[in-house]
């Protein structure tokens, strides 16, 4: 469905990521890991068209030459960016609103989206007239999450979605992506987080210094030695497994 093949990724002098190479297909989840730093974030940017870029990103067989945001929202690849970048002013509902902008625009009806939304999190319709920038934290992300949604993503690309949030909210997030992934999304996970993003995925990469250190099947980087002892407790789970 989405390969990238030899993604370079430059910021002025910088060579942030090199030579990176990844597939993503239908209706299955990619883990991206590896430390603060790696180059992972600037994979998706890479990728979308956010930075400047050499190598070749193919959706559904067609080679993407000159790519943006908007024209691979246009086609379904929709993310939810590092941060959230939520309009803290405006409320949730309006924050969920604008995820459909461009569907909206097409007089699209919206409604069935939003209530699918607030069926994932009801904490969203119980918070639908608050400022979204009211809301904690895990809050947040669930809005973050809901306003891509509303693009009706074929591939969603999720950008550090446990990033400081409580475990059980990190939880709580998880089973959601998860749900997603059985109703048939592709997801494509950055994080740092490699014991929650393994154990969701199909497969996973390993990003060190820019550059591709380790892919397999999510099952066996959770037993590599090298993924148990480099990334976040993992080897206490191994062994207890």
């Amino acid at each position: 469905m989405l390969r990238v093949e030899g993604l370079t990724v430059r910021y002025g002098p910088l060579e942030a990521v090199r030579g990176v190479s990844l597939a993503l297909e239908a209706g299955e989840a990619l883990a991206l890991i590896g430390p603060n730093g790696a180059g992972k974030t600037s994979v998706l940017r890479g990728l979308l068209g956010l930075a400047r870029a050499e190598g070749r990103v193919v959706l559904e067989g067609e080679a993407l030459g000159r790519r943006s945001p908007e024209a691979l929202l246009e086609r379904g690849v929709v993310l939810v960016p590092e941060g959230r970048a939520l309009f803290p002013g405006l409320s949730v509902e309006d924050n969920l609103l604008l995820g459909g902008f461009r569907r909206f625009r097409r007089r699209e009806n919206l409604k069935p989206d939003l209530e699918r939304v607030y069926a994932l999190f009801p904490r969203l319709l119980e918070r639908r007239r608050q400022p979204a920038g009211t809301l904690s934290g895990g809050e947040q992300q669930m809005l973050a999450i809901g306003r891509a949604l509303i693009a009706r993503p074929r591939i969603l690309l999720l950008d550090e979605p446990s990033l400081g949030l409580a475990p059980l909210m990190v939880r709580e997030i998880y089973r959601i992506l998860r749900g997603l992934k059985e109703e048939g999304t592709t997801l494509l996970l950055v994080e740092q987080n490699a014991k929650v993003a393994l154990a969701l995925a199909d497969r996973g990469v390993v990003l060190e210094a820019g550059e591709v250190a380790l892919a397999g099947r999510a099952e066996e980087l959770r037993q590599d030695p090298k993924v148990v002892e480099a990334y976040l407790g993992l080897a206490r789970e191994v062994e207890e497994g």
